[in-house]
């Protein structure tokens, strides 16, 4: 993974939720105390936000997580790790290998695409009334900009920020929802609350764009994978380009035949 799971999440509530709201200000308390959580109390943790317990409890909950003693055990892993030192000091070198990186990464995304999966999500997306895409932080703006995309074409698509009202949407979705998930790296669905639902999520139609298939839940419908070395220099660029060519294959296919043909 790029980035763990936990401060992926608890940056999504942050960014989701007013700065006031108690869900806010155990996320905030939580991503700067990583390495103290494993060492608190449910009864520390709520102290040091000034709430309850039970918030504390439904904040757990929120995120996905099982219980405050896997909150506790994924701080415990999150504090263990620091982010790679890079070695080249001159910025103008660094910049222009960033960017390199970055347009390589592109192109290598874009020609590796199936277009027939391009356009059977496409079809998908034509055919369904109900459509939500998601995404968690850099993923979510692809998921926002598929969305923009998609309206100015005349189709209108649903997502949100909050990743506590994504699950909700999901584990509540019928045979009647299509389901856009942005992944980098196809690890959206790890958290408990989805897995505990896995024969619901059956129902709804679930897509994930995505640079990796690996551990792939069962309940996943369809995938439209691109080429992807995994490093974070990327990872927004690549899934913008993916919402980008789903858009612009949506609007031909809209308009165009098969045999070139306006309609």
């Amino acid at each position: 993974m790029i980035y763990d799971k936990l401060p992926v999440v608890l940056l999504s509530t942050m960014a989701s939720e007013k700065s006031s709201s108690t869900n806010h200000t155990i996320a905030a308390f939580i991503l700067s105390h990583a390495e103290d959580i494993p060492k608190m109390s449910i009864t520390d943790l709520a102290q040091a936000c000034y709430v309850g317990t039970g918030s504390v409890s439904r904040f757990v909950r929120d995120i996905g997580l099982t219980d405050f003693a896997q909150l506790k055990q994924l701080c415990a892993e999150f504090a263990m790790r620091s982010f790679e030192n890079k070695e080249e000091t001159d910025p103008i070198v660094r910049q222009s290998h960033i960017t390199e990186y970055i347009v390589s990464a592109m192109r290598t995304a874009a020609a590796s695409v199936d277009s027939e999966q391009l356009e059977k999500i496409c079809r998908d997306i034509q055919s369904y009334e109900n459509i939500y895409a998601f995404g968690l932080l850099k993923a979510q703006s692809a998921a926002v900009s598929l969305q923009t995309d998609l309206l100015m074409a005349g189709k209108t698509i649903h997502t949100s920020t909050a990743f506590a009202e994504q699950m909700d949407t999901i584990i509540n979705a019928g045979k009647e929802d299509l389901i856009l998930i942005f992944s980098y790296t196809g690890t959206y669905f790890s958290s408990h609350a989805f897995r505990a639902k896995e024969k619901h999520l059956i129902l709804p139609k679930i897509w994930m764009i995505c640079g990796n298939d690996s551990g792939l839940p069962s309940f996943v419908d369809e995938v439209l994978l691109f080429e992807s070395q995994g490093k974070k220099e990327s990872h927004p660029f690549t899934l913008e380009l993916m919402a980008s060519l789903i858009a612009e294959e949506y609007t031909y296919m809209i308009n165009h035949d098969r045999s070139g043909n306006t309609q």
